[in-house]
């Protein structure tokens, strides 16, 4: 069965708590296989016989069943994951500052003008590329005082968007792998 990486956008923050551990079994629950968790914000990596879109789907209705709320999934596969963590356009952030060096993923393909407008926005030294699907942010000046907030984000891509850095990134490809 393939391997997915899953992000929960927006989760166990506020009132939308999700305990990880309550999380895995749920999913297990709903079928799916080798499911893990990756800190408390909301990483799955699991098997699934379906595609992306049905292992969101069937991911959202876990959580919306079992806590009470919606949160939007945004499923990729490990060979597209590993892609990820191997294509990172901006080599220096990633030894230098990598908790402010994001991968940004949409729930629909971005818009092809995205990292231009998201760059019309940068106001302290924020760099911006698109790369296949994802965006990738180096938060150069700090992820706290930008401007390129999450409705920002999803503006630009023309869908909702989930954001991991790239310590993230890595231990999720290293979880995905075969």
């Amino acid at each position: 069965m393939p391997r997915f990486v899953v992000l929960l956008r927006a989760i166990n923050v506020g009132r939308r708590k999700a305990p990880m551990a309550e999380l895995r079994e749920a999913c297990r629950a709903a079928g799916f296989d080798a499911v893990e968790s990756y800190i408390q914000s909301g990483n799955l990596v699991l098997t699934s016989d379906g595609d992306a879109a049905s292992v969101e789907a069937a991911v959202e209705a876990v959580v919306q069943q079992r806590f009470g709320f919606f949160a939007e999934a945004i499923a990729r596969t490990a060979a597209q994951w590993s892609a990820y963590a191997a294509g990172c356009p901006f080599p220096d952030p990633q030894a230098q500052r990598p908790n402010h060096l994001h991968l940004c993923l949409a729930k629909h393909p971005p818009q092809a003008d995205a990292a231009e407008r998201l760059m019309e926005r940068a106001t302290l030294g924020e760099r911006v590329a698109l790369v296949g699907d994802a965006l990738w942010v180096d938060f150069a000046g700090g992820v706290a005082g930008s401007k390129l907030l999450p409705a920002v984000l999803d503006k630009a891509a023309g869908s909702s968007v989930t954001a991991r850095n790239w310590n993230t990134v890595q231990k999720l490809a290293a979880m995905a792998a075969p």
